[in-house]
């Protein structure tokens, strides 16, 4: 009788726990097509029509929405626009105006840089207010056991965002032209909506009422807190400089769009689904310190080779799409690390609000590098701006290190 018990309970539980991983998984596929259409695709795009790079690295300050929503993320928590659908309205509401923002850039050329970084602004707003919805959502309801399993999950969801929103519209735009390709990403952004209908979330409004008023105070205020800000401050203070001028350095290399748009999409389809669940096991059974190093040592040795090769010490197509495929499987696994991180030091209260802060401090960093780095390049050339990669990431992943010893979270879970 007990175990027959034990098995009827069981079977909801699984289902919920399926249920949550096919909603998260739907909700970070909703964000990734839009964002890898305008940081993937338009970059190329824009080099290919003529742009600058100066002007091609100013599309960074598409990312400002996502450094600093952490200003109103206590609103995400508080504010209800329906009382019992609290994220998954705003999943819908958000999702609409992004997918209007794709549709408005019918009227626009890529070559013209000031209104499409207009329109992209709009969307970045929309889609920063929609994560910090869904990061809540997922920081509140994925058990401890599953932060990992969740974070794969994400990292797989946001590939095929990837392979949608970067190459697929790549290719459709080397083979179709321009307006083919946005109505189709306008039409595949659609589809993640079915994940808001199966949310489910217990948080009524009456409940919420009692609790604790969502701040960034708040946060600042828990000492364990503090200690992983300044690991989301350092970790990825180098990747910035490299990821906004690898595509601009591929094009100026001789690589066709059609290929990079393949590169990006094999590497994100390998890395979100394979590099993601190594990741998830790596952690748990080695634990963040030893992830974070080897990661970050990989990510060193790709900045390396290429800097190398932008000195003409090594040549060769092969060597940059081999540092380009494991730059992406590295970020990939970075995300199930730092955000499983991120989700153990995010209160119940305010989940959306805590999860927010750290995800805006390691988007600082790599925002000011990404800012730099355009005219870096138009000044010294891209060799001094990926030898200047290369330190930098040796000196993060050594200062990351130091901390999670101090803090203690380089040793593996158990449990």
């Amino acid at each position: 009788m007990t175990n027959l018990a034990a098995s009827h309970d069981q079977g909801p539980a699984r289902a919920g726990r399926l249920r949550l991983f096919v909603v998260l998984a739907g909700l970070y596929v909703a964000q990734a097509i839009p964002t890898y259409l305008f940081a993937a695709a338009l970059p190329p795009i824009m080099r290919e029509q003529g742009v600058s790079r100066t002007a091609i690295g100013f599309v960074s300050i598409l990312f400002l929405p996502l450094v600093l929503k952490f200003l109103w993320a206590p609103l995400v928590d508080r504010i209800r626009p329906v009382a019992r659908a609290h994220r998954a309205s705003w999943v819908f509401l958000t999702q609409a105006g992004i997918i209007a923002c794709i549709l408005a850039l019918l009227w626009v050329q890529p070559t013209d840089v000031r209104t499409v970084l207009t329109i992209g602004f709009v969307a970045s707003m929309l889609l920063s207010t929609q994560d910090i919805a869904t990061d809540g959502y997922a920081a509140k309801y994925l058990p401890e056991a599953d932060r990992a399993v969740g974070n794969a999950i994400q990292g797989g969801a946001v590939a095929f965002g990837v392979v949608v929103g970067g190459t697929l519209g790549l290719v459709l735009y080397h083979h179709v032209g321009w307006t083919a390709m946005l109505l189709t990403i306008a039409a595949f952004s659609v589809l993640p909506l079915a994940a808001a209908l199966m949310m489910r979330e217990d948080d009524t409004g009456a409940a919420s009422a009692a609790a604790p008023r969502p701040s960034v105070m708040a946060f600042l205020r828990r000492p364990e807190a503090r200690q992983i800000l300044w690991i989301a401050l350092t970790y990825r203070a180098s990747e910035g400089f490299v990821k906004a001028m690898e595509a601009p350095y591929l094009v100026d290399a001789g690589v066709p769009l059609d290929q990079i748009g393949l590169l990006s999409g094999t590497a994100a389809a390998t890395a979100g689904l394979g590099g993601s669940a190594l990741a998830a096991w790596l952690i748990r059974t080695r634990g963040l310190g030893f992830v974070l190093s080897l990661l970050g040592g990989m990510r060193t040795l790709c900045f390396l080779l290429f800097a190398l090769h932008a000195f003409a010490i090594v040549s060769g197509k092969e060597a940059l799409f081999g540092a380009a495929g494991f730059q992406t499987l590295i970020r990939y696994m970075e995300i199930v690390a730092l955000y499983s991180l991120f989700m153990a030091v995010s209160s119940s209260d305010q989940p959306g609000t805590d999860f927010t802060i750290l995800a805006c401090a390691q988007l600082v960093v790599y925002l000011a590098g990404s800012l730099l780095s355009g005219r870096i390049a138009d000044w010294l050339g891209y060799g001094p701006l990926f030898a200047l990669s290369t330190a930098l990431s040796a000196i993060a992943v050594v200062a990351t290190l130091r901390m999670l010893s101090k803090a203690g979270l380089d040793r593996p879970r158990t449990g």
